[in-house]
This record gives C-alpha cells, structure tokens and sequence, in this order.
C-alpha cells in the first residue's frame, strides 16, 4: 500500500509504477560469469523481479533495525543487489549513503566520520576496512554482510531476504525531507557530504525525461553505476558493463562493445575518459555501433577531437550529449555534439572555453565577480557584464541546499536569496554567457592562474596548446604567490609519441602561445608522463598536484 500524499515523493515510486506498466520488461542486466570460450553469461531483473526483490529485502532491512531517516552506507559493487538494497532503502525512508570507494581508504574514514552512519551494508572487504581502521565505530551500529562474514558481527544480507513477496509499505515523504547524502569526488578538495532531499532526487528524474526524451524502448549501458538507478526510475533497461567503475579510462573497449551489441543499447552514459578510449579503439578496428542513438558524457569537459572520433563509429542520426553540472546540481545545461562540431568548436579552438549549451529551462544561471570570500546574500550588483567571465552560480530545483555537517564549506558555496527560502550554489567554476544565453565553461575558480598582468584560465589557455599534434593533454598551473604567479603549461604527450626532440616542441608551443592574446605571456613550458586524474571520471586533472609538481621541477628538484 502507498500512503498518498499530495505533496509527498519518493523515488522508489517510479519503481512501483515502471512494474505496473512493464512488469516482463528487463530493469537491470549484469555479467555474471564467462565460459571456457570467453563467451559471458548475464544475469537480470525484470522491472516486476526488481520491484519483488526490492520489497523482501525492505522488510529483511526494517528487521534489521534500520528506520526511516536511518544513515546507512552501502558499499557494494556494481549488481543486481545494489539495485534492490538502493530501492529497497529508499522506500523505508532511510537515508541512503553513496560514497565514490576510489577516494582512497583515508578519505573514506574522514567521510563515514562525517556522515555518522547509523548502519553499514558492504561486502567482506568493506567491513575489513571498516573495522580494521575503524569507520565511524561509535555511530554504526547495524552491520550488513553482503557475502562471507569474517571477523565481525552482524548480520549477513542473504538472511535478510524476506520469503515474501507481498508489497511493502511505501511512504511517501515531504519533498524537503533528506534522502541521501552522496558525496563529492574531492577532485578539486576534500570530499563533502551533499545533501539530496526526496523532492531534488525525484526532480532530477523528472528534467532528465524531459532533456533527453528516453522513453521505455531505450537500453542504457550505464558506465556509472548511480545513473543507472535514473535508468531504472525512467522505464529504460541498465546494462551494467564488465569493468571496474572506480577506473573508467582503463575500461576494456572490447567489454563494451560486447555489451553495446550483445543487448543492442540504445543509450550509453560515460565519462570522457571513457569515451576517448572506446573510440580510439573502435577506430583503430573499423567498428560500427549502429544501435546506439543517444550518448551522454560528463564529468568534464568534451573534447572536441574526441567527439569527432566517437561520431565515426555512430549513426548518421546519433548524437553525444555533454550535459553540466556537480553533484550539488545536476543538470544544468545541455549541448548536443552537432552544435559544438557544427559551430562552437571553432570558438573553442581559439581559447573562448567550452560551450555547454543553454541552462536548462528549470534552472537560472548567473555570472557573478570572482571572489574565494562568502557571499552573505544575493544582490543583483554581484552580476558581471554581458560576456564577462565570472563565476557560474546556479539556481533551482534541482540545487541541494546544504553539504553534511560542513557549516563553513555551505556557507562558501551558497548564496541565500532575501526573503526567499531559495539560495543560489556557487559552482565552483568560471564561465560567460554569450549573446544567445549559452554557457561557456572556462574552468575551475580554484584553478584559475593570478599573474602580474591579470587572472588566467585553463581551459581557454589550454584550447591553444591541446592542438598541437604531440600534446594528448595540458594543463595550465600557477607557480608562486598568488597575483605574482608564473604560468606553466604542463604536457601530456600521445601515447605513441617517443618523447624525442622535446626543445623543438617546447619551441612551438611558444610559437602557438605567442599567436593568441590570452597567451602571450605563458613561456614555461615542462612534460609530464601522466597527468594525475579524478577518481570518478578519471577526465578531471589534478592541477593541485601538477602545481606543486611544477614547482619542484623548476626548483630543480628531481
């Protein structure tokens, strides 16, 4: 039974709903296992299985102690079970904790110290680490074992897996009621706790429908495990892939393509780490995924020399979506590669940043002055001029509200409006807006180069470098006390490239960097082997890590 309520949501009602209307239909599909041939062998669950599974284990969880508003961590690997304990959670009401495992044992502590987890449901290494280093000791109180049980105690999930399939008792809960904390990468910082409400969370579900118009035809390979859980509340089928979703960019091509083929997807979500080096591959070998139409890729900036590789192995009707946004809002904007191929990438060549796209109509952007202080309250004066770069700042209802138990971080990131219970989130990022109101992304605020001669931006600055043919990638870093800075660009050569006649280049990288005016006065130039990267995406440099790299090097440090 469903307590309806007017102005109550969950996400685990789409579920419900989807297993209504499509019971037979394949929610979820997993590689289970390979033959002796290599061949691979899927496991699944149809929309109505999903829904039954979800049930028994909400009733096996509620026998367990865990409750509505209940903090629980789950930390399991892409499967089916992930789908059913996230679901399941979601319709008790407990508040679901999603924490990226590749921050690295370290931050994982700080996060699970942060969150106060109240019930932990892992597999075995999970739980060695957290008692071992001791995750959050004094607030888990609820253990869940998803496998063998070592040297802990608790409860072990095949246990909990109720005989019944009766429906569970589905509350519907107040749109500003908090539903999961999931946390940031730390790509540019520590990881933070955001806060999702239920009314932000079923919101998201909403505007992505209506963005991208998938509709219950559509089969997803879902590269990233917590989309596909928007694939399953949208009707589409979630093909999880055979790779380890820590580590995108080392994603083997020949996995994906199987799975593409073998289930004939529609729809494909992935990094751009991951779609450079899937299209590389495809490429190389000639191959045609002629059933995929649709194609979304975020987590950084698109490139457009990837873009253009990726399109060879498409439909003449397919399109690659960039859309924007963080984990604190998402969506944002949205830009389809026939607009950025057809038009902006000349722009962008030439230092403009990267276009991505109009601001969603649910969403108002703002550019603002560039400021690392808090923003007390909104004021119009704090708008730039029309084509400035400023910061992008944000406003809506997919907009979170609050990080977990970070006071400071909410109060630099947010912007209350006056006389509202609405604020604007400060992205993190700098950005314009140009006379057709798209959005022009120029790069992180924190990354951003303070010279004696004025601000510098990566993204524009490293558009001028990045065409050279040798580079694979740059990365602009500050050497030095801010406002007196020296600008450095680092290199990552092509894979292929034998790392010879390293002054010629250096040569003409000068010459291209004296060629555009934003760039005249970068003349440092150093090679690097491979540039650090984020552990969700594996697309976002760490230029934290490169500046201090750089800075050794120049200082004549091995």
């Amino acid at each position: 039974m469903t307590n309806k309520s007017p102005i109550g949501v969950n996400m685990a009602l789409a579920l419900h709903e989807k297993a209504q209307q499509l019971p037979h239909k394949r929610a979820v599909i997993f590689p289970y296992t390979r033959d002796e041939a290599g061949r691979v062998a899927y496991t699944q669950f149809t929309f109505k299985q999903l829904e039954q599974e979800t049930d028994r284990y909400a009733r096996g969880l509620t026998r367990a102690g865990i409750k509505r508003g209940t903090r629980t961590v789950l930390m399991l690997k892409p499967s089916l079970e992930f789908f059913a304990l996230t679901f399941a959670l979601f319709k008790i009401g407990a508040v679901v904790v999603l924490i990226d495992p590749g921050v690295g044992l370290k931050n994982l502590g700080i996060c699970l110290r942060e969150a106060e987890p109240e019930a932990f449901i892992g597999v075995p290494k999970a739980h060695a680490a957290r008692v071992l280093l001791r995750w959050a000791p004094h607030s888990i109180k609820i253990n869940i074992t998803h496998g063998l049980r070592l040297f802990w105690t608790g409860w072990i999930l095949s246990d909990l897996r109720d005989n019944s399939t009766e429906p569970f008792p589905m509350t519907l809960f107040p749109p500003d009621e908090m539903g999961a904390i999931m946390f940031t990468s730390g790509s540019t910082g520590v990881s933070k706790g955001v806060v999702y409400t239920h009314g932000i969370l079923t919101s998201q579900v909403q505007y992505l429908q209506q963005i991208y118009g998938f509709d219950q035809n559509d089969i997803d390979l879902a590269t990233f495990p917590l989309f596909a859980l928007f694939d399953v509340c949208l009707g589409m089928t979630a093909i999880i892939p055979d790779m380890d979703a820590t580590r995108p960019a080392d994603a083997d091509p020949v996995k994906l393509i199987e799975a593409i083929e073998n289930q004939g997807a529609t729809c494909m979500f992935g990094s751009p780490a991951l779609v450079n080096t899937l299209s590389r591959y495809g490429v190389n070998h000639g191959i045609r995924l002629t059933t995929l139409k649709k194609i979304i890729s975020c987590g950084a900036p698109a490139r457009n020399d990837v873009l253009q590789r990726f399109h060879q192995m498409l439909p003449d009707d397919a399109e690659i979506y960039t859309p924007y946004g963080a984990t604190e809002a998402l969506p944002v904007s949205n830009i389809g590669s026939r607009e950025i191929l057809g038009e902006t990438h000349l722009e962008t060549a030439k230092g403009g940043g990267t276009c991505i796209g109009k601001p969603d109509t649910h969403v108002q952007v703002e550019i603002i002055r560039i400021t690392d202080d808090v923003i007390s309250a909104w004021k119009d004066d704090l708008r730039v001029k029309p084509g400035e770069i400023g910061e992008i700042a944000v406003r809506g209802p997919i907009v979170t509200k609050s990080y977990f138990k970070r006071e400071e971080s909410t109060a630099l990131a947010k912007i209350p409006v006056p006389g509202t219970s609405d604020l604007y989130h400060r992205m993190g990022d700098v950005g314009r807006l140009d006379a057709q109101g798209r959005l022009w992304f120029c790069g992180r605020k924190s990354h951003r180069v303070e010279t004696a001669e004025g601000p510098l931006f990566t993204i524009p600055c490293e558009a001028i470098f990045n065409q050279h043919p040798r580079v694979f990638r740059s990365a602009l870093v500050g050497v030095g006390d801010k406002g007196s800075q020296r600008p450095v660009i680092c290199i990552e050569l092509e894979k292929e490239d034998s790392g010879l006649d390293l002054e010629q280049l250096k040569k003409e990288l000068l010459e291209l960097a004296q060629k555009a005016s934003h760039t005249r006065t970068i003349s440092t130039f150093l090679i690097h082997p491979k540039f650090p990267v984020d552990v969700r995406h594996n697309a976002k440099i760490g230029r934290e890590t490169l500046a201090q790299w750089a800075a050794d090097k120049l200082r004549g440090k091995p």
